[in-house]
């Protein structure tokens, strides 16, 4: 009896762990509330997120961060809140108040943190709190002010 048992918890295991890292959502980031669980685990300093961003997905919209790493973006009135970043790995909430939509977000910025390459995913259409829509894929690229661009210091 004792050998079917571990046969059969031999083969369960593995499926069980196979099922549970095959999830589309496998992540860690499945809901509001875990992210915002996750900000300890958030060490870097969120002011080198502040600034205009090209948000590029299908077209460009843009975004517009402070110090914190919270902004606005033009599309349904879109809000982009960070909720963590560690390193080049970066952690956040969306949200959009003219279709009454919100999701998660993630980004892996360049080691230049000039770009980064991202993914959303929704957690709310409306009333529905577990929508079937699914997410997609997108770019970031940091504005460099024209500015600041043309700024040369002075002759010594």
């Amino acid at each position: 009896m004792r050998l079917v048992q571990s046969r059969v918890c031999a083969l369960i295991v593995p499926l069980l762990l196979l099922a549970a890292c095959g999830s589309p959502h496998s992540s860690r980031l499945m809901t509001s509330s875990s992210l915002a669980g996750s900000v300890t685990g958030d060490s870097s300093d969120r002011r080198v997120l502040a600034g205009e961003w090209d948000y590029e997905e299908m077209a460009v919209v843009l975004l517009t961060l402070d110090e914190a790493g919270n902004g606005t973006y033009g599309w349904k009135k879109g809000q982009f809140r960070t909720v963590a970043l560690n390193g080049l790995h970066w952690e956040g909430i969306w949200l959009q108040e003219e279709n009454d939509r919100e999701g998660l977000f993630v980004v892996e910025l360049s080691p230049d943190l000039s770009e980064g390459d991202g993914r959303w995913w929704y957690t709310r259409i409306g009333d529905d709190r577990a929508p079937t829509a699914k997410g997609g894929t997108f770019h970031l690229t940091r504005r460099i002010s024209s500015v600041a661009a043309s700024d040369t210091p002075p002759a010594p």
